[in-house]
């Protein structure tokens, strides 16, 4: 071929590539017509290599931008919880500060029946290989101050993003409001845990579970393979938040703004494994540390028949008061019996209602934790269903102080509950038993103390026994 039809057809090739260098099909046309014109010998090796000089490249990146927004796919699931209370003995005036469902005419807000507990929304996707997203609003909240008279509010739980450090998985960062790495049952979702209500003793570590911060979670491979079979079998794991962890948080609580310019560190570690018989363990320790300021000091009846009083603050406290804690886990998953285990111990603000005219916040000791046993029965039958149940016995005891509830109140638990839970389809679970109650009254208001027709003391120890029931259905 002589050099002007070269030159000719270089001209016509090289306008087709700048043409088509945003576009993958043009690229990967112009390509398949270099090796056509150098099969008819129109051009040869090293001319066509040297038009499609870098091409390759290209193309790969071409298709990398391609997979990212093919996997850029978001997901929706939820799922609500309907709850209702009898009360069937004890002390009168009672009320469950999470579950305001508990309670009889005499409770603040009035008579308990049926309650919507939680009725939750995820959105969550991978945004390509090194990127993940998960927003979780709760359409049954009741923020602070609505008590009684105010349910069913929207309020954001979680809006986060992972960012993967390796393509594995091995290594990520989360930036967001999410839960705070500390525990075993607090990380685990209330879709999937089989008491109604967390055990005070650890649960009072964070309000919600949550808070806006920064977390790194390093999950090995084996582990994370681990985790996923847990997951599978229905063993009521607590969710993939690394084999160790490390972060910095606000510390006030989900949904708070930090108040006191310090920030908590928190870090976990724990390790799960699994033995020749197939029975899977997990054991774990956490700690965390940082100054809490009580966001709220609200009057409160302190004698009975008399007015109400606010405490004062403790002079050492005015910026925060030591917020730190340490606790072990221990978790033997239902196969078909199975054991769980927490206990934490620690120093948080406090109320001292002995202290001073009106009582005192100041910095107190805390320890507690729960036990309980559980056994998994699959392919329970009745009627036409086939479903699983899962019978368990929890025992929680608590000495020491809700830091974010009203005035960092004193709450002293000794808890026994009794029952099971059916999941009779994949889309519906039923729960059912008896809670057995001795504990701290935290929502003000109650005349539990008093004679009738006087008013009583907030903060005081009651008993009860109830019945609880919740329906839960799963989208």
């Amino acid at each position: 071929m002589n050099y002007k039809l070269r030159s000719l057809v270089a001209a016509t090739i090289t306008g087709s590539l700048m043409l088509g260098l945003a576009q993958h099909a043009t690229a990967d046309s112009t390509t398949d017509i270099v090796n056509a014109l150098i099969s008819k010998g129109v051009l040869t090796e090293e001319e066509g290599a040297l038009l499609t000089k870098g091409r390759d490249s290209e193309i790969d990146t071409q298709k990398k931008k391609e997979k990212k927004f093919n996997t850029n796919k978001v997901n929706v699931r939820g799922y609500l919880q309907v709850r209702n209370t009898s009360m069937f003995g004890g002390d009168e005036g009672v009320n469950l500060y999470s579950d305001r469902s508990v309670g009889d005419d005499r409770s603040p807000g009035g008579d308990k029946n049926f309650l919507i507990r939680r009725a939750r929304v995820v959105f969550s996707g991978d945004l390509g290989e090194r990127a993940s997203i998960y927003i979780q609003p709760d359409f049954a909240s009741s923020p602070a101050g609505t008590s009684g008279t105010g349910n069913n509010f929207a309020q954001l739980r979680d809006a986060y993003g992972d960012l993967y450090l390796t393509k594995d998985r091995v290594h990520r960062i989360r930036v967001g409001q999410s839960k705070v790495p500390y525990g075993f049952e607090n990380l685990q979702s209330s879709q999937n845990r089989l008491a109604l209500d967390r055990a005070d003793a650890l649960n009072s570590a964070a309000k919600d579970e949550r808070d806006l911060g920064a977390f790194y979670y390093y999950t090995p491979v084996a582990t994370q393979e681990l985790f996923d079979d847990i997951m599978k079998q229905g063993l009521k794991h607590s969710g993939n938040y690394g084999m160790f962890a490390l972060g910095a948080y606000n510390g006030q609580g989900a949904n708070n703004r930090d108040v006191n310019d310090n920030y908590h560190v928190v870090s976990r570690f724990t390790y799960p494994w699994k033995t020749e018989s197939g029975q899977i363990f997990e054991a774990g320790i956490q700690g965390y540390h940082g100054q809490y300021s009580p966001v709220t000091v609200e009057g409160y009846r302190k004698t009975a028949g008399a007015g109400t009083v606010t405490p004062t603050v403790d002079s050492e406290g005015r910026n925060g008061f030591k917020d730190e804690r340490v606790g072990i886990s221990f978790m033997m998953y239902p196969q078909p019996f199975g054991l769980q285990a927490e206990w934490n111990w620690g120093k948080t603000p406090g109320l001292d209602i002995n202290q001073g005219a009106n009582g005192t916040i100041e910095q107190k000791s805390l320890n507690g934790g729960y036990v309980q046993a559980m056994y998994k029965i699959d392919n329970f039958k009745l009627l036409d269903t086939n479903g699983t149940l899962i019978p368990f016995i929890k025992w929680q005891y608590f000495d020491g102080y809700n830091k974010a509830e009203s005035n960092a109140a004193q709450n002293h638990v000794n808890d026994w509950e009794v029952g099971a839970e059916w999941q009779i389809a994949p889309e519906v679970e039923l729960v059912a038993y008896y809670h057995r109650m001795k504990r701290t009254n935290l929502v003000r208001g109650v005349a539990q103390t008093a004679p009738a027709g006087q008013a009583g003391t907030d903060y005081a120890t009651f008993n009860a026994d109830a019945l609880r029931v919740q329906l839960q259905y799963n989208f």
